[in-house]
């Protein structure tokens, strides 16, 4: 597996990571433990070096899931976590009930990192995340208090997820921002307009969630597929049957070039990410071990400049249909 650096933090990580959301909260059914771990395991023993977790996760569990995955090989894998909500238990994954408010004090970011390190079985964590930027709260609290906690070396790098340009810039003029988290793919492309070029001016890394459109982008899903309603994005606007089915003209485009590339339309949509720029690093995320094979695959793609004009032309004609979240959560973005 290629390997990438995250900006100028000196952050080096698999081309592309492993989002491990799924394996346990969002997407149904949570995977049992063994099975979650040897897919993890799996992960490692094909070169990914960067996995992604949060305590939100679960909440709780999916830290356990990747701590317990990882401690055998703890010294050649890169670990990124998140603080910034209160937790209820009783979560409902779908993010609807009982959904937790944000909550980014300095002594909730001391409470979740202690937390964090012993269900993760280490001492000390990579990448730790503001999960969304908490409006009560300064962003030079935050991050000073990140900086605290990397002083007294139970983190090694800060990180923002979601959050907006100016967000990034107060808060890497306290401590150094090592990568923002933020949704980035084909069907959304937003962080083009202003989050990308602050980035590349800092020297941040960028790592894109949702890289596959929560799925979308592989072609699996059309508009015939039923979500379940522990599914989260069957509260998502932009996956109501009639949008999945405008939106499938994205899905025919990837396909397109991909068999022309001996290729998946999911390894093209990730070529295509990791073609930006060189400090972009997607961490997709799946089940399956058969996906993770496939989406590992992606960093052989070579996409020409050819191939990235005609998806260029091609995806500038078509139009997402759907909001990407409910409006609740929308509003937790961009600050």
């Amino acid at each position: 597996m290629q390997k990438r650096k995250l900006g100028n933090s000196g952050l080096e990580v698999s081309a592309i990571g492993f989002g491990c959301m799924g394996v346990s909260f969002g997407y149904g059914t949570a995977m049992a433990l063994e099975e979650g771990v040897a897919l993890i395991r799996s992960a490692v023993e094909q070169g990914v070096t960067f996995f992604d977790t949060a305590e939100v996760y679960g909440p709780y569990t999916n830290e356990e899931v990747v701590g317990e995955a990882l401690a055998p090989f703890r010294d050649r894998v890169v670990i990124a976590t998140k603080f910034g909500f209160n937790l209820d238990p009783n979560l409902d994954p779908r993010g609807m009930k009982g959904r937790p408010g944000l909550n980014s004090r300095p002594e909730r970011i001391r409470e979740a990192v202690e937390g964090s390190l012993k269900r993760l079985k280490t001492d000390v964590i990579d990448l730790l995340y503001q999960h969304r930027v908490d409006p009560e709260v300064p962003i030079e609290d935050v991050a000073g208090t990140v900086k605290e906690l990397i002083q007294a070396g139970k983190v090694k790098h800060f990180g923002l997820s979601e959050a907006g340009a100016n967000t990034i810039r107060r808060a890497h003029a306290v401590q150094p921002v090592a990568a923002l988290q933020s949704e980035y793919s084909l069907w959304w492309r937003k962080p083009e307009e202003e989050i990308v070029p602050t980035l590349e001016e800092l020297g941040i890394g960028f790592v894109p969630f949702s890289p596959l459109g929560k799925g979308f982008l592989t072609g699996k899903i059309d508009e015939k597929t039923e979500l379940s309603s522990t599914d989260f994005r069957s509260t998502i606007p932009r996956f109501a049957p009639e949008n999945r089915k405008a939106n499938a003209a994205f899905v025919d485009l990837l396909a397109e070039v991909a068999g022309r590339k001996g290729a998946t339309p999911a390894q093209i949509a990730l070529a295509w990410l990791l073609a930006q720029k060189p400090w972009i690093v997607p961490i997709p995320g799946t089940t399956k071990l058969l996906r993770l094979q496939e989406n590992l695959g992606a960093a052989d793609v070579e996409l020409t400049a050819d191939d990235l004009r005609e998806i260029e032309a091609a995806a500038s004609q078509i139009h997402v249909q759907g909001a990407r979240y409910p409006e609740h959560l929308e509003q937790m973005t961009g600050r």
